[in-house]
């Protein structure tokens, strides 16, 4: 079963792409591969709990157990110690990707407070696109009175596109709330 984002970019999108960018052949028209998300916690050196909390939110964010990124190295100044737990990732393909970027577009944005569209800016040059959000409490799936701190998290939306116009046209296909 396939999400419903999932039929649109079948169905529409990679068509419409196909005719705009005129592609000889319907694989050469960019997609979404792969969206990473990524929280990173620098209170976790002093409080264990933080991570535990930290991945339960990731978890239901994204509907995938997460994994806890550890300290490459020692850095004294900030106490912290090769090895600790200082963050969690989850990286999304397939049907999870497309169910986590309909619920992000549809239900997660609109509710931002004071949004006026992402930067067009946030390309890397090779049709990735990265974004951040202030607060995990605009996903429905965070209870507000359950949380213990708001955290920011890093959504990196990986697509197959040679450059960054073929990223923002699939992108903008998707209906992705970029600024004017």
């Amino acid at each position: 079963m396939s999400s419903r984002l999932q039929k649109i970019y079948k169905e529409e999108i990679k068509n419409s792409l196909q005719e705009k960018m005129k592609y000889k052949s319907s694989m050469e028209v960019p997609a979404i591969t792969k969206i990473t998300i990524n929280v990173g916690l620098g209170q976790a050196v002093k409080d264990k709990k933080v991570v535990e909390q930290a991945v339960g939110d990731i978890e239901k964010i994204s509907g995938q157990k997460p994994v806890t990124t550890k300290a490459k190295k020692s850095i004294a100044n900030f106490g912290l110690r090769e090895g600790m737990p200082i963050g969690c990732k989850v990286t999304l393909r397939k049907d999870k990707m497309y169910e986590f970027l309909d619920r992000l577009i549809s239900i997660a944005i609109p509710r931002i407070r004071d949004f006026r569209g992402f930067s067009r800016k946030s390309f890397d040059g090779r049709g990735n696109y990265t974004l951040g959000i202030k607060e995990q409490i605009i996903f429905p799936e965070i209870d507000y009175e359950k949380i213990d701190s708001i955290r920011g998290l890093d959504i990196a939306i990986t697509t197959s596109a040679k450059n960054d116009d073929e990223a923002r046209m699939l992108l903008e296909e998707f209906n992705f709330p970029f600024r004017r």
